[in-house]
């Protein structure tokens, strides 16, 4: 039986066929073909149902059937959709976790180059410390072969330490600082068996804090065991009697007070020095030398200089009743003062560092007035030009040759403006008071060794 349906659209070909596939022969119509004409008309071939299913019930329930299947997949196909939001919303989550965490990644490693770097920069500074010493280690012609060994070591661990910048990380830091502090430890031990020299450099300084006023002191003990690291400040230049005391060095950066000192003198200027457990001072308006014990708390000596200016009668050029300089080094205890007898010039004393006593005495021609600061090293009192900025170290005094020369070592004033400086021969350093710093400056000294080949 053909069956022409002219009014029904081209979909319901579709649905016929759909039909013909989903429904029996005994259920419903059978589509056997289907075909659009010129018109866009549908015309389908079929057979029509038994008799019995044929009414309007049968076709109403095959609809609804069909009906229901479709809800059924567009049910399905909403749900499909709202998984792959969520999915996708998840992935896109995830993906800005991954971002986020491939920045934190570049930037640990980027910190890690830099602290790396820092540490290797560390590393080659210290390298450049002791390169200074190989020259004054030269100069023991016995000790020829060990000298070999440390250029060699220095030029080693200088060629590794150029090589792994560009490789962060290829070598054991760990590894490298140590073999640098054994460096360091065994050419400062050869350096604690030198004898005197001369003052060739002062490079620095490094600022250790912060603190006080304008003028003060601050030091060590040169003859304190290398575990007895004590360190003393005086703040300002007068009218005080209040000492500090530090256990360590970190102690002072940090300001842990371990004890203070009330002396029972006031002191005039900064040249102080601590001795082998006493402190040395000048008393206030005079020119007597003060002998405080730290241990016991009290004067263990006094003694005046004879003839001595004070109370700023021959100062430092800065001032500050700075008349009267204690020191020490490696050949003991000095003091430096200036007298009407000598025409204002210098007087370089050894003093007895028990009772004070003056031992001999030393008139050079070096104004008191036209000098910034004065120190000794082994025997020399080395005298700076000025107290202020562009100031070096322009003259020189040995009290092994009672003569003098004119040098020309300069040194940075990082703060313009210096009241005291002062050698410690335990440690190599000079301390200084920097305009309310307190720094240290490394110096290098030439050793000149005479041995049996040279006689």
């Amino acid at each position: 039986l053909i069956l022409l349906q002219g009014t029904v659209y081209y979909n319901i070909c579709s649905i016929y066929h759909f039909l013909s596939l989903t429904i029996g022969p005994k259920e419903g119509w059978q589509v056997y073909s289907s075909a659009q004409d010129t018109d866009g008309r549908c015309i389908c071939t079929v057979v029509a149902p038994e008799q019995n299913l044929c009414s309007r019930d049968a076709k109403g329930r095959q609809l609804r059937q069909l009906l229901e299947k479709v809800q059924n997949m567009s049910q399905s196909i909403e749900v499909l959709n709202l998984r792959t939001q969520r999915d996708f919303q998840y992935v896109m989550k995830m993906e800005n976790q991954m971002k986020g965490l491939q920045t934190t990644l570049r930037q640990i490693e980027d910190d890690r180059k830099t602290i790396i770097t820092r540490n290797f920069q560390e590393l080659k500074n210290k390298m450049d410390e002791l390169q200074p010493l190989i020259p004054v280690l030269e100069q023991y012609k016995t000790d020829a072969q060990l000298i070999s060994s440390f250029k060699e070591e220095i030029r080693n661990l200088s060629m590794v330490l150029t090589a792994i910048q560009e490789e962060m990380g290829a070598y054991d830091y760990d590894e490298l600082y140590q073999r640098v502090l054994r460096l360091d430890s065994r050419l400062h031990n050869c350096m604690g068996k030198l004898t005197c020299g001369k003052l060739m450099k002062i490079t620095g300084p490094v600022t250790i804090k912060t603190s006080g006023t304008r003028f003060g002191a601050w030091m060590t003990d040169p003859q304190a065991s290398q575990r007895n690291n004590r360190v003393w400040y005086m703040d300002s230049y007068t009218n005080s009697k209040i000492v500090r005391e530090y256990k360590t060095m970190d102690d002072f950066v940090a300001n842990v007070v371990s004890r203070t000192y009330n002396l029972p003198f006031k002191w005039e200027g900064t040249g102080h020095v601590a001795y082998n457990g006493s402190l040395y001072y000048n008393k206030y308006q005079s020119n007597i030398i003060v002998k405080y014990s730290f241990e016991t708390g009290r004067v263990l000596a006094q003694r005046a200089l004879e003839y001595a200016g004070f109370h700023n009668t021959y100062p430092y050029s800065w001032g500050g009743y700075s008349d009267i300089d204690v020191m020490a080094d490696e050949l003991g205890m000095w003091v430096v003062y200036a007298t009407n007898q000598n025409a204002g010039n210098i007087v370089i004393a050894q003093m007895d560092p028990d009772t004070l006593e003056v031992r001999k005495t030393w008139n050079t021609e070096y104004s008191r007035r036209n000098a910034g600061e004065s120190f000794m090293i082994c025997g020399t009192l080395y005298i700076t030009n000025s107290h202020l900025t562009g100031a070096k170290v322009y003259y020189a005094y040995s009290t092994k040759t009672s003569s003098y020369e004119y040098t020309d070592i300069p040194f940075h004033n990082q703060y313009f403006h210096i009241s005291m400086l002062a050698y410690n021969s335990r440690e190599r350093h000079l301390y200084g008071w920097n305009n309310g710093h307190q720094v240290l400056f490394n110096v290098t000294l030439f050793h000149v060794i005479k041995t049996q080949d040279d006689s």
